[in-house]
């Protein structure tokens, strides 16, 4: 898969997260203030790690041969994504998608400034999840 491929899907992932963010602000509005991270080096280090966990099992549950026609993969992301938020929300705010920490700037749930801890650690994140799944499944796709 070529860089030209895979940017269309970003776009695509971005403008979604800002659309959910925008709808949900209509829904139910937005009050409060930002989410301020303390402690960046642990915020990021949150990120990476729940991103890397939740890319691994979505492209274990989705590509892998080893799990052709289990009918799980919806338990097994979301139960990922829960364990995540309940480990690590109150530390980084608990995104573990840049489109999702998009959406979060969008309704600042968090604070713009601090978008860049999680773009860059769920990017490294998912960036190790894909290498290890080839690494260890060099036979799937």
């Amino acid at each position: 898969m070529e860089l030209k491929d895979v940017v269309p899907y970003w776009l695509a992932q971005i403008a979604a997260g800002i659309a959910a963010a925008l709808v949900a602000m209509f829904l139910v509005g937005k009050s409060g203030t930002p989410m301020e991270i303390t402690n960046v080096p642990a915020a990021f280090v949150a990120e990476f790690l729940f991103t890397f966990a939740l890319a691994y099992v979505v492209v274990n549950c989705a590509t892998a041969k080893g799990t052709l026609d289990n009918s799980f993969y919806g338990l097994a992301i979301g139960f990922t994504v829960l364990a995540g938020i309940f480990a690590v929300g109150a530390i980084s705010g608990g995104a573990f998608n840049p489109a999702v920490a998009i959406g979060a700037a969008v309704m600042k749930i968090v604070n713009l400034s601090d978008i860049w801890i999680h773009i860059v650690a769920e990017l490294a994140g998912g960036l190790l999840a894909g290498l290890t799944f080839k690494f260890l499944n060099p036979t799937d796709k």
